[in-house]
């Protein structure tokens, strides 16, 4: 089977669909960051290619929830109250962003509309990039239902066929407030900087694996 993971530069993914013998490829604007068959360029010139199998891995900070504060920002404004000038605090839209919302759900949409077998992937996305985008996730799934101890909730919607995503090695999540429970928690507890994207971006292992012995 020919297939590409689209959008994806550290090839895990791609690597999991290898070793099962199939002609995998990675395309990603950045280079890919381990040796194997990769494109470096922007996935809508290449998925119109013969492919059997796409997943996509569009990443997009402006969809997540975890990005949904930046929409508005605080302007301080004057205004007379019963005679005296005050100033307060206004929540106003922030139009650049709004902007780079709406751009990234038509390109999230194009992925989902591909209709051979394969799936797109995103992080749990906030409510009104989900009003943009044409249809909910088809499933959540943890890292931690396939062997890998880490919180990182990831929405899957899948295409052309194939079946939900099943877990194959559940692990018991530790109480919160636990040492241990910290450790899960790396992704989300990363220190700024400028690779932080990066980190929280990467296709864990254990998911891969199942993506492609399930799928593949």
């Amino acid at each position: 089977m020919r297939v590409l993971i689209a959008c994806e530069f550290s090839g895990v993914v791609r690597d999991a669909f290898a070793a099962r013998g199939h002609d995998a490829w990675s395309c990603d604007l950045l280079p890919s960051e381990r040796p194997g068959n990769h494109i470096q360029a922007d996935f809508r010139a290449v998925v119109q290619e013969s492919w059997d199998f796409v997943g996509y891995h569009y990443e997009c900070r402006v969809m997540a929830n975890s990005g949904v504060r930046w929409l508005y920002k605080g302007e301080r404004v004057r205004a007379e109250v019963l005679g005296c000038s005050m100033l307060f605090e206004k929540r106003v839209r922030n139009e650049p962003r709004w902007a780079e919302l709406t751009y990234a759900a038509e390109i999230f949409n194009l992925t989902l509309r591909d209709t051979r077998p394969g799936y797109a992937e995103n992080s749990i996305m906030h409510v009104h990039a989900k009003k943009l985008i044409d249809r909910e996730q088809d499933q959540t799934v943890q890292p931690w239902c396939f062997g890998e101890p880490f919180f990182k909730a990831t929405c899957l919607w899948v295409r052309g066929g194939i079946p939900l995503l099943r877990a194959t090695n559940r692990l018991v999540p530790p109480k919160k407030g636990t040492p241990e429970h910290k450790a899960w928690s790396a992704v989300h507890r990363a220190s700024p900087s400028p690779d932080r994207w990066k980190e929280r971006s990467r296709t864990l292992p254990g998911i891969a694996k199942a993506m492609a012995e399930q799928w593949g």
